[in-house]
């Protein structure tokens, strides 16, 4: 066997000058970047480089992914890939580490679902992904107006101020509420799709730098043409709301509503676009 198995980027239709487009291209390992097609049929593209197999096969793999450095480096050198793909022409992103065993076994799944992805990629023609994350933060709202206690207790002094604190942060995650309503509301008007993800929590959270709590994180699948509008109107979701912070991050390509290969010969470790 082979040291070496097949890593895949991407599904993308064919343009012209892709091909020589790719060479240039270093993929993950710092790898060559080349473009597979499929046998008789150079309408559809799978954007491959070649990996070591003692880090990339699955027990290896395993141990990998809980190495934040390295699958940080991993996956910046897909994204890297990809945003360079989708430059030239229609891209179908895959999972962060979908690899094969070699050519052959990647263009036998690519042959075998072309219509699948040609169809895929006609609903992703001329569309980007757009991340949207909204966050509460109870101690950027007003707090209530003191109250003298000079004839309470210090128990029930306690206890009231606890009171108020949770009436604020009550209060807040109201707010977030309509925030919500507010971009998904932007969503049905200006997008084709939407996919909510789980929202950042612990280390994820940690690495991506968030401020406040996490309540919403969801993509949208927005036409070109219509990206200002929609940002536009995601951009004030939070107007008057105190203690809500609204974050549009993009234009991705569409991770989120991709389709992975079949995956029998490698895995996937990460959902949605890039942090």
């Amino acid at each position: 066997m082979s040291d070496l198995l097949t890593y895949a980027y991407a599904v993308v239709r064919n343009a012209e000058g892709l091909r020589e487009a790719t060479g240039p291209l270093r993929g993950v390992a710092d790898s060559p970047v080349s473009l597979l097609t499929a046998s008789g049929d150079d309408q559809l593209g799978l954007v491959v480089s070649h990996v070591p197999g003692q880090d990339f096969q699955e027990d290896a793999l395993k141990q990998h992914l809980e190495d934040l450095e390295w699958l940080e480096a991993v996956a910046r050198a897909h994204h890297g890939v990809i945003e360079a793909l989708g430059e030239r022409t229609t891209v179908l992103p895959l999972r962060l580490a979908t690899v094969y065993l070699d050519d052959n076994r990647a263009r036998e799944v690519l042959e075998a679902g072309r219509t699948m992805f040609a169809e895929r990629l006609a609903r992703l023609s001329e569309h980007v992904e757009w991340g949207v994350k909204i966050y509460v933060e109870p101690s950027a709202a007003p707090a209530a107006p003191a109250v003298p206690a000079a004839d309470l207790t210090p128990g029930r002094a306690y206890l009231r101020s606890r009171r108020q604190q949770q009436s604020v942060r009550d209060t807040v995650y109201q707010a977030a509420q309509k925030a919500a309503e507010r971009v998904e509301a932007a969503g049905r008007k200006h997008a084709s799709d939407r996919v909510r993800h789980r929202v950042q929590q612990g280390l994820l959270a940690d690495a991506a730098g968030a401020v406040g709590e996490n309540v919403v994180n969801d993509a949208y699948l927005v036409p070109l043409k219509r990206c200002d509008d929609f940002l536009a109107d995601v951009t004030h979701a939070a107007d008057g709301l105190d203690g809500v912070r609204v974050e549009a991050t993009g234009p991705w390509a569409p991770y989120s509503f991709a389709m992975p290969l079949d995956e029998s010969g490698g895995a996937a470790a990460t959902e949605g676009a890039p942090p």
